[in-house]
């Protein structure tokens, strides 16, 4: 679970980890900091390479490790991580809607 900016800067993340264990969902949070993406920063000229080293910290290695039976949670920060790893992060609301079933969705 990549927790994202935001969530670090205004919503916090205890309801999000409380959901989940709520539901079942062992989480893996590494402490990754920002991703590297930080809204338009990463694509604007001259950043790439700072965005690519500052995801190459902590949050893409942990995502490239993970298990391909692991699912990469991120709420943001996902189009870093699918460039960089080519791992699919899901919105954690759409983690949810598959333990539910199908018809949930």
């Amino acid at each position: 679970m990549q927790v994202h900016c935001h969530h670090h800067a205004v919503l916090g993340f205890d309801d999000d980890l409380t959901l989940m264990r709520a539901a079942g969902i062992g989480a893996e949070v590494p402490d990754s900091g920002c991703c590297g993406l930080a809204g338009n920063f990463g694509f604007e000229t001259g950043h790439y390479d700072l965005s690519q080293a500052i995801g190459e910290r902590v949050i893409l290695p942990a995502m490239r490790a993970a298990g391909a039976d692991t699912a990469v949670v991120a709420d943001g920060c996902r189009t870093q991580i699918e460039q960089a790893t080519r791992r699919r992060p899901l919105h954690l609301a759409e983690l949810l809607a598959e333990g539910l079933g199908e018809d949930a969705a």
